[in-house]
């Protein structure tokens, strides 16, 4: 089990992510994390425990550890950005690990992602 504890802490240490991030935080293999839930995930883990009994016995220690969803893919080659929400938008530039500092404006965010399309766009779909 310190195996997997010492793997954990090792890939949270990796992660952009703010999602990813917040699941290392909850689950205590940040540097900043206010727990400490290594063990309870790496036990189960070490017998191949499915992933909802796992969920279910964290949540009785923290629910909000359960949570933590990815949101649906967007394709940014086939989505019409003037449809798009500003929220996805946002999940759009995030993914990327990009800002848009100043944009107050839904133009501004469609601008900013259509400057930054050739660089991301041909990597294949992110998910968010």
């Amino acid at each position: 089990m310190p195996e997997i504890e010492s793997m954990m802490k090792k890939e949270c240490k990796k992660f952009t992510i703010l999602k990813e991030k917040r699941m290392c935080y909850y689950i205590g293999g940040s540097d900043d994390a206010a727990t400490g839930m290594l063990r309870e995930l790496s036990r189960p883990l070490s017998y191949n425990m499915p992933k909802e009994k796992i969920c279910e016995n964290l949540k009785k220690k923290d629910a909000a550890i359960c949570e933590l969803a990815y949101e649906k893919e967007i394709d940014v080659n086939t989505i019409d950005l003037k449809k798009a929400r500003v929220k996805e938008l946002r999940n759009i530039l995030s993914a990327w690990g990009e800002t848009c500092k100043g944009c107050t404006a839904k133009s501004d965010f469609i601008r900013r992602i259509e400057e930054l399309k050739p660089k991301y766009a041909n990597k294949g779909k992110k998910e968010l």
